[in-house]
């Protein structure tokens, strides 16, 4: 069984900086796809970074400013968040998949989180 339990999130103003952490039990993120989603009241969760033995990938609006990482040794991925937005403003969650190739569909990843709050205030 693979638990993973996120940490860091909070509150910031915009263009500051938050780094989140997701450590994980059972498993490490040495294989498989590891991601990061978010989901902002009353909107739908979506995509923000994944990596895999590839590489990273991120959707369009947070590239150049948040950057997703991993130490397996430690088996925790971080997620750097730089310049924050008040439009970053969501619930974030870590998940996991087995998949090398799951991408950025929410259900390809078979593991989550409970999810952590950023809040960016303008």
């Amino acid at each position: 069984q693979v638990q993973l339990v996120e940490s860091g999130g909070g509150l910031v103003q915009a263009g500051g900086s938050l780094r989140l952490s997701c450590a994980a039990s059972g498993r490490t993120f040495s294989s498989g796809t590891a991601g990061w989603f978010r989901q902002a009241p009353g909107k739908e969760r979506e995509f923000v970074a994944g990596v895999n033995e590839i590489g990273d990938y991120y959707v369009d609006s947070v590239k150049g400013r948040f950057t997703i990482s991993r130490d397996n040794p430690k088996k925790t991925m971080y997620l750097q968040m730089e310049r924050l937005m008040p439009e970053d403003t969501a619930v974030y969650y870590c998940a996991a998949a087995m998949d090398a190739r799951a991408g950025v569909r929410a259900d390809n990843y078979a593991y989550w989180g409970q999810g952590t709050q950023v809040t960016v205030s303008s």
